[in-house]
């Protein structure tokens, strides 16, 4: 019987609670600000981790990747407490990536409530026009 879920994906569910929790609690850097991790992809030689995050409250990308930026700096001495946290025979290598598409997902969200709400009021104003 095939197993279900391939280690790297279970490697990777865990180094996402636990860089999430060491992002939160071990980071004083008031440039990284909160971070949503979105996903985390561990390679099949589980050498490589790629961490993709979104930053709360970001005004800009620039913002968001100067944050990312000091998280990549700071990914040496968070893999040094993963490391710590689970129990591997080798952690991977942390990686992050700012990831936009949560940020794209609701602007195309809210253009699409927009085009709903003016397609609604314009039916509105057809039918009360016709009636009178």
């Amino acid at each position: 019987m095939p197993r279900e879920f391939k280690r790297s994906d279970r490697v990777a569910d865990a180094m996402q609670r636990s860089l999430a929790n060491f992002i939160r609690t071990e980071i004083g850097d008031p440039r990284v600000g909160m971070v949503n991790i979105n996903s985390v992809v561990v390679t099949r030689d589980l050498a490589i981790a790629k961490v993709y995050v979104t930053v709360v409250g970001a005004e800009s990308d620039a913002e968001a990747e100067a944050s990312v930026a000091i998280l990549n700096k700071a990914a040496g001495y968070l893999r040094t407490l993963v490391s710590k946290d689970l129990t591997l025979r080798a952690t991977p290598k942390i990686l992050f990536y700012y990831d936009a598409t949560a940020i794209r997902g609701q602007v195309l969200s809210s253009l699409i409530d927009r085009a709903v709400a003016e397609d609604l009021s314009h039916h509105s104003e057809e039918n009360n026009s016709e009636e009178g």
